[in-house]
């Protein structure tokens, strides 16, 4: 039989009181939706090449639009068009290539099974240890190497974490606000010291770049302005940015926002490795979730670290390590178009299913916000596994006197993962359907060999 993941619903048909209800509520939810889009709106306005800040602002507001940030090293700037005749004015406007929705995006974390959190002494978490990256297994640790945490921003308290002092925020402040962003950098670089935990590349040094807010939300435009701001710092920063984690996302299409897309490629191109979780929907493949459909970035899928437990009388074993989670978008990488998941890591440190049959899943245990440790799972949690064995890499590459293409690091993650053409398992939950390659896990011994 099959399972269920905590957020899944049973399949069955909808009654038919709920169906008249659903053929009331269908034309009034599109009116309102009508009525909204005939109002303000929030928007990227992307212009053609060669327009600087002050040219972009006139033309803005020559045709009523309200600017809120405007880009450097993309031609765009995030704006409000107060009605439908400010729209049709720049889409009229020569200099405007094209208007896109200024659309939300989401921290990648899942709920978790209650409890845990609290350690004694440090803990090498099972994510750190499945990947092969404990303490006095690797010759490297990240030394000398910036890492752009792009998230909730860190704790900069935070006794376990080495945080940079140059940071940047969409909103108030860069201090962390949510607790997302300080687990993700922990699992990164979380210091090899007697507290805590331990992440992938202890000796990094990390940059809190905050583009969610104190509910794990932001937009693409909040996005798009952490990017721009680590495409200006990365290379005068001490040590510089070589790798930038982006666990976030939204549902969409490698062409919907050309502006962020377009970000990222900045970064690509200065061989800055970007790193962004594949998304919690197993619904849809990478190829429709932003960023991760980029070919510019290594979308990473999640798995379990370790064994689960089983209490449930009506399914027979339990789901083992390195099993594809319950909650995680994946989708087979393509070569010809870079679309696709570059590698699995662990997102989670088990599941285990209930006497109810749900699968609860046990997160990474990683730093908090205001000290200590939690668990959260999610492919928010495997990006940062992969961004540290890259933080790794590179660090060997600069001690050879080399540089490190992002390509060469998806090349390598991919050649050298563990049980490649074998795991991710198969996830006995329902609604999981196989992509069609086993990518292995990331192997931080054998990428480094």
């Amino acid at each position: 039989m099959t399972v269920k993941g905590t957020s899944r619903r049973c399949r069955q048909w909808p009654s038919v009181a709920a169906f008249l209800l659903l053929t009331l509520l269908v034309p009034l939810a599109a009116a309102i939706t009508s009525a909204h889009a005939a109002g303000p709106e929030d928007v990227i306005v992307i212009f053609r090449d060669g327009l600087d800040a002050t040219q972009r602002d006139a033309i803005l507001t020559a045709a009523g639009a309200v600017p809120s940030r405007h880009f450097q090293r993309v031609s765009a700037a995030a704006a409000q068009l107060p009605d439908a005749a400010v729209r049709a004015a720049l889409e009229q406007h020569p200099d405007v290539t094209a208007i896109v929705p200024d659309r939300q995006v989401q921290a990648h974390a899942k709920p978790d099974k209650p409890g845990g959190g609290g350690t004694t002494g440090q803990v090498v978490p099972a994510g750190v240890q499945r990947i092969g990256a404990a303490p006095g297994t690797l010759a490297w640790t990240g030394s000398a190497i910036g890492v752009a945490v792009v998230d909730t921003g860190l704790d900069f308290a935070h006794q376990d974490l080495q945080v940079g002092a140059t940071c940047f925020t969409a909103f108030t402040a860069c201090q962390d606000d949510n607790s997302h962003g300080t687990h993700v950098g922990g699992i990164i670089a979380a210091l090899n010291n007697t507290i805590d935990v331990v992440g992938v590349a202890p000796n990094a040094t990390l940059y809190a770049v905050k583009v969610l807010d104190a509910a794990g939300n932001g937009t693409d435009s909040t996005v798009i302005a952490g990017l721009d701001w680590i495409a200006q710092q990365a290379g005068t920063l001490a040590p510089p940015v070589r790798v930038v984690n982006m666990s976030l996302g939204r549902a969409g299409s490698v062409d919907d926002n050309p502006a962020l897309r377009q970000a990222v490629q900045v970064l690509s191109t200065r061989g800055i490795a970007v790193v962004v979780s594949a998304g919690n929907d197993p619904g849809l493949e990478v190829s429709q979730q932003v960023p991760a459909t980029y070919p510019e970035v290594m979308a990473v899928a999640s798995t379990s670290a370790l064994d689960g437990t089983n209490k449930c009388r009506f399914f027979t074993g339990v789901i083992t390590a390195d099993t594809a989670s319950w909650f995680t978008t994946d989708g087979a990488f393509d070569p010809a178009t870079g679309i696709g998941v570059t590698a699995s890591a662990p997102g989670e440190d088990k599941e285990d299913i209930a006497k109810s049959c749900f699968v609860q899943s046990v997160g990474i245990l990683s730093t908090r916000l205001g000290g200590g440790t939690t668990r959260l799972s999610g492919t928010s949690m495997s990006a940062p596994h992969v961004a540290g064995v890259v933080t790794l890499l590179w660090e060997k590459y600069v001690a050879l006197g080399a540089s490190l293409t992002p390509e060469e690091a998806r090349s390598i993650l991919r050649s050298t993962a563990d049980r490649l053409d074998a795991a991710p398992l198969n996830s006995p939950t329902t609604g999981y359907t196989f992509d069609g390659e086993r990518e292995g896990v990331v192997w931080a011994p054998g990428a480094l060999q």
